[in-house]
């Protein structure tokens, strides 16, 4: 990234590498917590293992007023400089776990297929690291760990965790989401959007019915449902810069029960994307005004649920730099990669509305490796040596984030 600066290994001397023996057991970590996947606010066996283990280290690890979820402050923090947040979000997702390894989903229907397992483990392996560094009296300046409950679940689990206080004190944030496009062992970064924003859209219309052979005296419900998903997608193009990437996508629509029966009732069911922040705050009111233009057209009264979601995550330029800076330290520049701007939503976007923070992608390929794991599907896997990396990435951050010099 050229308008980051470079830190090459041995420029800094920085302590904090994994052991072997805790690389094993993060691996064995990560392996249970995929056995054991829980949905999000639901992640009760979850954070006791992480309560358990954070205390088995000596730290003391407090549950967030849900009842899942934690924070865990390491090191003593100096009134005058803000703490670092090292963030991980702990829920699975409904889906079925299809793999055939040794360390598959054991609950029907639930699979940590979008890497959550990995990012709380690095977090973890971060943590327990940072706290030896603090013991020797090696560890800069305070790091408060957040393991989050409930990002997949809309509008995510951030928005609660800020509620209760995680961010207090706090004046940087970081953390990492698996790519299963980028090599284990690297990083993806990109200064500003890295993430779109995200919203749910529900809507139903409504009309008398009626008999097939008359469309012409009733509402005809199935072709206002079709109008208003191809339509509405399309008037919204032209009223929005394109630049912006607002998109309307369904993936639902219902209507009617028998083929001579126009039906009194549809719904269809999508989500609202974007890339920027002013679109998105914009959002509501356009997709609103669109709808109800196609519908009134089609004499189909409607009515709209529109449900807020998550706004794209935003990496500030000095937060990534500090991410750019520890991974080179770590492993040099070539581990680093240029990444591009999903159009997946992530809550920790939330935590961006209060403090400046970035996000990295963890390489979870393995090298060589051409086939295509994607993130929410059932066959989803990484390589474990990401593990590592990202232990390696976090701890150089508490470090590097406490030098006097940044």
């Amino acid at each position: 990234m050229n308008q980051l600066k470079s830190r090459e290994p041995g420029s800094a001397t920085l302590p904090g590498t994994l052991s072997e023996p805790l690389r094993h057991e993060l691996v064995a970590f990560r392996r249970d917590l995929h056995m054991h996947p829980e949905l999000g606010n639901q992640e009760f066996r979850t954070t006791a293992a992480l309560k358990a283990r954070l205390e088995a280290a000596g730290l003391a690890p407090r549950v967030l007023p849900a009842g899942t979820g934690l924070i865990c402050d390491i090191g003593t923090p100096d009134p005058g400089r803000p703490v670092l947040a090292i963030r991980a979000d702990l829920d699975a997702l409904p889906i079925p776990d299809v793999k055939t390894v040794s360390y598959r989903s054991t609950v029907a229907n639930r699979a940590h297929a979008c890497g959550h397992d990995v990012h709380t483990t690095t977090v973890l392996g971060a943590g327990l690291v940072l706290a030896e560094l603090d013991r020797q009296g090696r560890l800069p300046n305070a790091v408060r760990l957040i393991f989050q409950p409930a990002e997949e679940v809309l509008p995510g689990g951030a928005a609660d965790a800020v509620e209760a206080g995680v961010l207090d004190g706090v004046g940087r944030i970081i953390a990492v989401h698996c790519d299963p496009r980028v090599d284990a062992g690297k990083i993806g970064l990109r200064v500003g959007p890295i993430t779109s924003a995200c919203d749910r859209l529900e809507i139903t219309l409504d009309g008398p019915g009626g008999h097939t052979a008359r469309p012409h005296l009733t509402t005809d419900l199935v072709t206002a449902a079709a109008r208003v998903a191809t339509d509405v997608p399309a008037v919204l193009a032209r009223r929005v810069d394109a630049r912006s990437g607002l998109s309307v996508t369904w993936g639902r629509i219902e209507a009617g029960h028998a083929p001579n029966v126009i039906p009194q009732h549809a719904a269809l069911s999508g989500t609202v994307r974007c890339l920027d922040l002013p679109t998105w705050r914009e959002a509501p009111d356009l997709v609103h005004a669109a709808i109800d233009e196609v519908a009134t057209l089609h004499r189909a009264k409607s009515t709209v649920t529109y449900v807020r979601g998550v706004p794209p995550v935003v990496n500030d330029p000095l937060v990534t730099e500090l991410l750019h800076d520890a991974m080179t330290a770590r492993r040099g520049s070539h581990s680093i990669e240029d990444t591009e701007q999903s159009l997946g939503g992530e809550d920790f976007s939330w935590y961006l509305e209060h403090v400046p923070g970035a996000m990295a992608r963890l390489g979870v390929r393995t090298p060589g490796d051409t086939r295509v794991r994607d993130l929410h599907a059932g066959d989803f896997d990484v390589d474990e040596r990401c593990i590592e990396a990202g232990v390696e990435l976090f701890t150089a951050a508490a470090l590097l984030d406490g030098t006097p010099e940044r």
